[in-house]
């Protein structure tokens, strides 16, 4: 059988075992929706009552009042009457105007409907266009591998959604949980891309290092800045849905392992495939040599990375940074503030789990590629040109 056939081959079951993914995460979520009695489906907005609602500024409290048509499911086609609670706070409120598409809660009651609410506006269709133009970009770019990378991202987000979310529901170890899942991750990520050899190993080992020296900083200076998570958003709006048993500590140290993980692999496999170039450009280069020229790379990617990383998260409390600027805040309360903290934890954990993944990458991935075995397929090999006689 040959190279293409082999492609074409694992090309098909890369799209059918997505498309089994896709399916699966819309299955779970139907089946959590769980109350029978409420059924969400979109709907488009034909009038509008605001004559309950009192407007300060951009703020609006009250009640506003819309005759909603439903446009799919049982009852498509039918106009209702609904209700869209305003409480002021900008960040959860939505307004609508007419031609507005949203989303509606119909409540039913023994077969009986006895109100319906506005949830939110309808923005799935152009979240899918959005993803759309994603998922051609990486595929006109990187062809084949593009596709091995779209399966490891529909992967990464069905283990995360039906593995990880319900295991810390279920108030299972948040640490051990997500160091797994975690594991699990980074094995299907970086061998869906760089297929089981050499590469893909010391991709794969410099990570997994990475991971476990950054849950032990993460727990250290955790316990040292006495931060027990409740920074995070919403952690007060899950605890009193019922979970108050969760240990929301460790579920922040999750968090800060997760945030940390994509960026540990990137460094990872940014080094063990440029030292991968480098041997099959020099079969005959020695050892030292390999993992100079990867510790060379890692220098130079750990110098954006880092920086990458803090505007990241930056670019998430851009409007916090902005309220300490108008208030004159002090800088020693700016930085022991619980929230400021935790993020300046965040950032620097990371950093320093980037900082150590490039070198232990670079030493085993020297190592790996220098070993003269057959074991680690397909990977590039010289072909032997017979000699010419004269």
């Amino acid at each position: 059988m040959g190279c293409c056939d082999m492609k074409k081959i694992v090309g098909i079951f890369i799209v059918l075992t997505m498309i089994g993914m896709v399916i699966g995460l819309f299955y779970y979520d139907a089946g959590k929706n769980g109350n029978n009695d409420v059924l969400e489906v979109k709907g488009i907005v034909l009038e509008t009552d605001d004559s309950d609602i009192i407007k300060g500024g951009v703020s609006k409290i009250g009640n506003q009042f819309l005759v909603v048509r439903i446009l799919e499911g049982k009852h498509k086609g039918k106009e209702f009457q609904a209700t869209n609670q305003l409480l002021g706070q900008l960040e959860y409120d939505s307004y609508y105007r007419p031609g507005d598409k949203l989303v509606v809660a119909v409540l039913e009651k023994d077969g009986q409907i006895i109100g319906v609410k506005a949830l939110e506006h309808y923005r799935q269709d152009w979240l899918l266009v959005l993803f759309g133009v994603f998922v051609l970009c990486l595929l006109l770019y990187a062809g084949f591998v593009g596709l091995k990378a779209l399966f490891s991202f529909v992967a990464s987000l069905y283990i995360l959604w039906n593995f990880l979310i319900p295991g810390l529901l279920d108030g299972k170890n948040p640490l051990m949980l997500v160091a797994f899942v975690l594991m699990m991750l980074s094995g299907v990520i970086i061998f869906s891309v760089a297929g089981f050899t050499r590469k893909g190993l010391a991709a794969f080992t410099g990570t997994l290092c990475g991971l476990f020296i950054t849950i032990g900083l993460t727990v250290f200076f955790g316990e040292k800045l006495m931060l027990h998570g409740m920074t995070a958003p919403f952690v007060g709006t899950l605890l009193f849905s019922g979970y108050l048993h969760l240990d929301i500590r460790k579920i922040f140290y999750g968090a800060v392992l997760i945030g940390a993980s994509g960026a540990a692999m990137d460094i990872a496999m940014d080094v063990a495939a440029s030292m991968e170039e480098v041997k099959l450009k020099r079969p005959d280069i020695r050892m030292r040599e390999l993992v100079q020229s990867g510790f060379n790379v890692g220098r130079a990617v750990i110098g954006t990375m880092t920086t990458t990383l803090l505007l990241a998260y930056a670019g998430g409390y851009l409007t916090l940074l902005m309220l300490f600027m108008t208030k004159n805040s002090s800088f020693i309360r700016i930085m022991n503030l619980k929230l400021v903290a935790a993020e300046v934890m965040r950032t620097v954990v990371g950093s320093i789990g980037l900082v150590l993944v490039a070198p232990i990458t670079a030493v085993v991935g020297g190592w790996i590629l220098s070993l003269n075995t057959e074991y680690f397929l397909p990977e590039r090999r010289k072909k032997s040109v017979p000699e010419v006689r004269r």
